[in-house]
């Protein structure tokens, strides 16, 4: 029984979960972004709680965290979102406390695992996993294994450039997809485009968009035509590169997905004519909303039980 941590910006999941994948018991609680004992002190005691509600004992701990990490010394880096938990090692932390082995990967990676493994991309050889919120972000995994970067870097999918005239990314360049498909993306666009008189310019959301696209709003349909084309770009690249069998899409703006699909899919029979683009499928996340608590636990049967492929 592995005892799983998400830990984002704003809250932090724990639970236990089995070896398919399923969720025993859970808790979650606000992070304390600026406070790393604290952190550490609250995932602790939810380990223990919810290993207790389980009725199990606990084997192992897997982390997957918002932010850089470094994965093999399970050190937090240069993290935005946590700034008190910058060069703090839970790893390290969580295997003293619990005397168990702890596996820590970036969040999109550990979920990648998880719909590899347990999710819509069990049985397939080559996945990517794409999520599509307030960033854009994902994971590669490659004959079920994680795919690294030099010195184990993390692919920064939402950072490939779209179009260099398009608008300025918070990583400084212009044009990345992040830049024009992201949710944030979407309402910019509108709030661009939407003439003085427009009624809904209040509290807009990608979420609210997709609502009004709903609702036959013209405007709002146009921002999700935007949206499925730049969205369609990126992952044409994506089967161009790496021509995989599923990309997997997840996140608050893929829960409006059955706006965009037609979209994309016309974009990626445009772009992709020298690959057998048509053997790609697109798939949606299958692991609900616990997608990073359930590919958590997957961290740690990829690194310590990785001659495992049924679990």
């Amino acid at each position: 029984m592995i005892g799983a941590v998400d830990i984002g910006g704003t809250k932090i999941a724990v639970g236990m979960v089995n070896d398919r994948g399923q969720i025993m018991s859970r808790q979650e609680a606000p992070t304390d972004t600026g406070s790393y004992a604290n952190g550490l002190a609250a995932i602790a005691d939810m380990l223990r709680e919810t290993a207790q509600a389980a009725g199990v004992k606990l084997t192992g701990i897997g982390i997957g965290s918002t932010g850089p990490v470094d994965p093999f010394s399970g050190k937090f880096g240069e993290v935005d979102f946590l700034p008190g938990w910058r060069g703090r090692n839970p790893g390290a932390d969580l295997a003293r406390i619990f005397k168990v082995r702890v596996a820590l990967e970036n969040d999109a990676d550990a979920a990648a695992l998880g719909e590899a493994g347990w999710g819509a991309g069990r049985n397939k050889s080559r996945l990517i996993y794409v999520t599509v919120g307030t960033g854009i972000g994902g994971g590669i995994v490659l004959d079920g294994h994680l795919y690294r970067g030099v010195d184990g870097a993390h692919p920064e999918l939402g950072h490939q450039v779209i179009d260099p005239s398009g608008p300025l990314c918070s990583c400084g360049y212009r044009g990345c997809w992040e830049s024009l498909a992201a949710g944030p993306a979407m309402v910019a666009w509108l709030e661009a485009n939407a003439p003085a008189e427009y009624p809904h310019r209040k509290h807009l959301t990608a979420k609210r968009i997709c609502e009004l696209a709903q609702e036959a709003d013209t405007l709002a349909h146009q921002a999700v035509e935007r949206e499925a084309y730049y969205m369609g770009l990126g992952l044409a690249n994506l089967v161009n590169l790496f021509t995989p069998d599923v990309i997997v899409l997840s996140g608050s703006v893929m829960k409006s997905a059955c706006l965009f699909l037609d979209g994309i899919r016309k974009v990626i029979c445009r772009g992709c004519r020298f690959v057998p683009f048509e053997k790609t499928e697109i798939a949606l996340a299958s692991l609900g909303e616990d997608t990073n608590l359930i590919g958590a636990a997957r961290v740690w049967h990829e690194r310590f039980a990785p001659g495992d492929r049924s679990a």
